[in-house]
């Protein structure tokens, strides 16, 4: 991954911007309004110069650095399904929230997770203690760093993203947690 870290610069897809760094879609739009709706949308094979050229002409290579230094910031709030197995193993757990659908859910989800609802977001903000930890996973730890800096952003302080999702941790940790694969998957 270090490599194709290195390797994205102005000739690389979105599609490859993307990939090497997950949160790029979230810190494209906080900082320059791109990618959030479908007259700032881009397309998987438009390259970062491409996409620097029609939106004001932005500085590509300020672009790529922003893109960077959130990756970085990103990095901070994941955690590994090692060190979630530990918590969870704890005398005080996190609370784990699963972000993915209902029938996957419903198929296989880590013990005492709770299905992220609008519901449960509206009980979060009113009344839970925003420093008690939180760990929030996916199927491949794609989406759930939005979710974590959703949450973080409303004054959340021990909210982690599961690295790899809960496909990680089933290779990982629990290998009793049946693995499976989503056609139009994250």
């Amino acid at each position: 991954m270090t490599d194709t870290l290195q390797t994205i610069g102005p000739e690389s897809t979105m599609a490859e911007l993307l990939g090497a760094f997950p949160g790029a879609r979230r810190a494209l739009f906080a900082q320059y309004h791109i990618g959030g709706c479908s007259s700032c949308a881009f397309s998987p094979e438009e390259t970062v110069a491409q996409l620097c050229a029609r939106n004001e002409d932005l500085p590509v290579e300020e672009v790529l650095q922003h893109v960077r230094d959130t990756h970085d910031e990103d990095a901070q709030i994941l955690i590994s399904p090692q060190a979630l197995s530990t918590m969870l193993a704890s005398d005080k757990p996190p609370r784990l929230l699963d972000i993915r659908t209902r029938e996957e859910f419903d198929a296989v989800r880590l013990e005492g997770a709770e299905l992220f609802t609008q519901d449960l977001v509206q009980d979060a903000f009113a009344n839970w203690d925003n420093a008690a930890p939180v760990v929030i996973y996916d199927h491949t730890g794609t989406r759930c760093l939005d979710a974590a800096a959703y949450f973080i952003g409303h004054g959340f302080d021990a909210v982690s993203a599961l690295e790899g999702g809960i496909d990680a941790y089933s290779r990982q940790v629990d290998s009793s947690l049946s693995r499976y694969r989503v056609e139009m998957d994250e």
